[in-house]
């Protein structure tokens, strides 16, 4: 007897706790609870049935709700406790319907099929998999904390860095005044010395031409004085077909009186001071038709073995009169003083440019949003690339994005780095290579928690505009403790 008490009164305390019909969470028992006048309303307050109507496999409310625990109502839903696992709701019609819907089978209450309880397996399982995800974002949230250091340190050098290179043109900027006031010191005696070289060269060359000139004017005028009387005359001038000035084969009376400058006849005088100016680039000596020669075909010398032998090379002039001369040891000096001063006066400036670049990349890098706590900046220089059947894409975080063909070819610019959005949950790469009758390409980049940095995926959700998937502890936020589940919870 005492026993039979023991577990009636064992029965009435489990049932006040669980106080809820079959089909009913925790979190809506409330609702069920049986009041004085012992009636249920139905939870969309369209109606009310007496309380014992619940769970009588018929539909009283709109709503189903009077029905959580059988499938009498197409839209009721029915709560699987699932102890040990998730619990879930799934739609009251598929209770008693022969398919084991709730992991510890409490929608099969029938019996139609035995269902078998495998919320802790599944439970298990499932707290692996969580322990192993929280492990794994554990494991990469304290790689971004690591980089979170490691980029204010980075931003750190980089402002001292900027600050050292700003001193260092300051100082350079006097150290150039200096090099130029050298350089143009050093460069004034150096042009003073060369132009007095060049014109005292152009000087003698001037003479030396006039010299051969008259030469050239005298042997000129002998060849066309064919009577040797000290004239040269329209007759003498009309075998030379060079004079022919129509091109018609013949040197006309009026073409060679033009060439002599309208004169019948001319003496050497005139001849060196007014004609020979005007026909010397055309005049060709004249040669008897009994003395010309057809050359003969070039034949090329043979070697032994019947391969053409090699030419000998023209020798070179001992003396190139025409070129002008050394500079004299002092103008070299001085020369050499110049060069001095311009090379010191190039280099520096050179490096004062090199300053410029390197404070403005500085300045770039530190200018650019890498999050919110700059766990991003780790990423940036670095590449990374995804191959799928047809294409290699490639990102440069905060830089470019870009495809190129598997099998080798160009490489398609998709866009360059451009925001933030979602925040810095996903990157925008815009402005890339145009579309042929479409946009520009564009890439957005969804960031996720991961150990490892890694391109995981690459698609084009639409036309000209793609999608990457990437991994990152970057993305790593400190995970949720594991809390104890209340062991009351879900009875």
């Amino acid at each position: 007897m005492y026993c039979i008490y023991f577990l009636l009164i064992v029965g009435v305390k489990v049932s006040a706790e669980i106080g809820r019909p079959r089909g009913v969470s925790i979190s809506m028992a409330s609702k069920y609870e049986p009041n004085d006048q012992k009636i249920f309303r139905c939870l969309d307050g369209s109606g009310t049935i007496p309380y014992e109507h619940l769970n009588d496999d018929y539909c009283d409310c709109a709503d189903g709700s009077d029905e959580p625990g059988t499938s009498a109502c197409t839209n009721g839903k029915f709560h699987c406790t699932n102890a040990g696992y998730t619990p879930k709701n799934v739609q009251s019609s598929r209770v008693n319907d022969g398919v084991c819907d709730c992991c510890d089978g409490s929608d099969e209450y029938e019996g139609k099929i035995e269902c078998v309880n495998n919320c802790k397996e599944l439970g298990k399982k499932m707290r692996e998999e969580q322990d192993e995800k929280r492990r794994l974002q554990e494991e990469g949230f304290k790689k971004r904390e690591g980089f979170i250091a490691e980029a204010n340190n980075m931003m750190e050098g980089k402002k001292l860095k900027i600050q050292e290179l700003e001193k260092e043109k300051t100082e350079l900027q006097d150290k150039l005044k200096e090099l130029e006031a050298k350089k143009a010191e050093a460069e004034g005696p150096e042009k003073e010395a060369k132009d007095k070289h060049e014109q005292a060269w152009k000087e003698q060359k001037e003479v030396r031409d006039k010299e051969r000139s008259a030469i050239k004017a005298r042997e000129a005028f002998d060849e066309l004085d064919l009577n040797k009387d000290g004239f040269v005359d329209v007759l003498e001038i009309i075998p030379h077909m060079e004079f022919d000035i129509d091109s018609n084969g013949v040197v006309s009376e009026e073409e060679a009186k033009e060439h002599l400058e309208d004169n019948e006849k001319v003496d050497f005088d005139e001849f060196s001071s007014r004609i020979w100016g005007n026909i010397q680039s055309i005049y060709k000596k004249l040669v008897p038709d009994d003395q010309k020669e057809v050359p003969p075909p070039p034949v090329e010398p043979q070697g032994e073995t019947g391969v053409p032998a090699p030419t000998e090379e023209p020798q070179e002039d001992a003396v190139d009169e025409d070129k002008m001369p050394e500079y004299d040891e002092e103008t070299k000096a001085l020369i050499a003083a110049a060069d001095e001063a311009r090379k010191n006066h190039e280099e520096a400036d050179k490096r004062s440019r090199d300053i410029d670049g390197e404070i403005t990349t500085l300045t770039s890098y530190l200018n650019t949003d890498y999050g919110k706590d700059k766990e991003y900046a780790i990423l940036r220089d670095n590449c990374y690339e995804y191959t799928d059947r047809e294409y290699t894409y490639k990102l440069c975080p905060f830089a470019t994005a870009s495809q190129r063909p598997k099998a080798g070819g160009h490489e398609t610019n998709l866009g360059r780095w451009g925001r933030w959005e979602n925040d810095y949950k996903v990157q925008v790469y815009d402005h890339g290579q145009n579309c042929w009758n479409g946009p520009d390409r564009s890439v957005k980049v969804h960031l996720t928690c991961g150990p490892e940095h890694q391109l995981t995926n690459a698609y084009e959700p639409s036309r000209c505009e793609y999608a990457f998937d990437f991994i990152t502890p970057c993305a790593c936020n400190q995970p949720p403790q594991p809390q104890d589940k209340d062991p009351h919870d879900e009875l």
